[in-house]
């Protein structure tokens, strides 16, 4: 169905119709005079979302959400962890099997709320491992499944309690390969699991066994994290994985002296292993990623759940707080964090498309790009981010899926 998207602003610019077909953008020209009918002349009317001005931005892309923890929709509960990844993973499985609503009501529910808020393109984690089995694993299929016209979601196997620590994680990981994981996770090969390369030759092995992308949570600091990147770096060389490595938190890279950032980001670039953060507190070197030609995406990470009590499945909120913790004022660096929390994510997710040139870049609304897109209230694209109104409307495959934050 063609769908005409009257009077809209692209990246806050002058205002356009954009029509949509075959889940593409297939035109973008001057708006229509008041009255007329959309659509070519003599052709049957097509569709047409009122606009009303607003800004239209390709969709958000969260490539760092974990659907399988959350406790969005619940009871607010006292925060229980303690610091350390192995201590939170610990405070998790005490709490997780006893939560007000099975894991797939929770994923759902919260999945929806991101879709109704402007997230069409979704890498989630699923935890498998000794505690969990396939139960959350498949409990985010389901979740899948159910917004299956409204969003797209590849979902990662994920270690988060290791694959050396105890017996029988390595086994489940690949079980979920076998029952179709879009990515091989892995977590702190150092830090965790203690013995790196063990860790690594479980990752990219079963990577390459199934052709499989690989994500991995890299929590470590400083050089530890240096050594770590390192290791990923010539595995991924190794094994010809250029564009297929995601590493995900890459604290280190916010905490390395210059030179020897310099020459990371390099290689980094040069293998095309690309960056998810989740706008930590401690930054990372956003715009020198940018510059160094590194693919980089937004995530919400937890979402209320025993990791945290923050998360509300709102990715403009995100993009806010990503340009707070970098500290931009201006505009034109704020909108490049909200071409981060959309294209550069997108470009996460497929290596193949489009990507973000520099930090000036603002792509993705132009002839025969995805008809993944949002309509967002404010006067510029900076208003946008730091009002977080609810006035929006949602497009995945050029359908509307939402309007006014509720599911169509």
């Amino acid at each position: 169905m063609t769908l005409v998207l009257h009077n809209v602003r692209p990246w806050g610019g002058d205002a356009a119709d954009v029509t949509l077909d075959g889940g593409v953008i297939t035109a973008v020209g001057p708006v229509a005079v008041e009255g007329a009918a959309p659509g070519d002349p003599g052709s049957n009317p097509a569709a047409t979302v009122d606009g009303r001005g607003r800004i239209l931005l390709p969709s958000f892309s969260d490539v760092h959400v974990h659907l399988d923890s959350t406790r969005l929709g619940l009871p607010f509960r006292p925060h229980t962890g303690t610091p350390g990844v192995w201590n939170m993973m610990l405070n998790d499985r005490n709490n997780w099997h006893d939560a007000e609503a099975s894991i797939t009501e929770r994923a759902t529910h919260t999945l929806g709320a991101m879709i109704g808020r402007g997230t069409t393109r979704v890498r989630s984690y699923a935890q498998v491992d000794a505690d969990a089995g396939l139960e959350r694993f498949e409990a985010v299929l389901a979740t899948r499944e159910t917004h299956r016209s409204r969003a797209d979601v590849a979902v990662i196997a994920f270690p988060q309690a290791g694959l050396l620590r105890e017996p029988g994680s390595a086994e489940v990981l690949e079980e979920a390969l076998k029952l179709g994981a879009d990515v091989v996770g892995g977590i702190d090969p150092c830090a965790l699991d203690r013995d790196p390369v063990r860790h690594l030759d479980i990752v990219f092995g079963l990577a390459e066994k199934y052709g499989k992308p690989v994500d991995i949570h890299l929590h470590e600091p400083g050089q530890l994290g240096l050594f770590s990147t390192q290791l990923i770096l010539e595995r991924t060389k190794a094994l010809g994985m250029q564009g297929l490595v995601t590493i995900s938190h890459a604290f280190c890279l916010g905490e390395l002296p210059d030179a020897q950032l310099d020459e990371l980001l390099a290689d980094m670039a040069e293998l095309d292993v690309s960056v998810a953060t989740v706008a930590p507190a401690s930054p990372l070197p956003l715009e020198r990623l940018t510059a160094a030609g590194i693919r980089v995406g937004l995530g919400e990470d937890g979402q209320r759940d025993y990791w945290s009590p923050y998360g509300n499945a709102d990715m403009l909120d995100r993009t806010w707080q990503l340009a707070f913790t970098n500290k931009f004022r201006a505009d034109g660096l704020i909108e490049h964090c909200a071409a981060v929390a959309t294209i550069g994510g997108a470009s996460i997710i497929d290596p193949a498309a489009q990507r973000l040139g520099s930090v000036a870049d603002r792509p993705g609304l132009a002839v025969g790009d995805p008809a993944e897109l949002v309509l967002l209230e404010g006067d510029t694209v900076t208003a946008a981010v730091m009002d977080k109104l609810p006035g929006r409307t949602v497009i995945h495959r050029g359908t509307v899926v939402a309007d006014g934050l509720q599911l169509a």
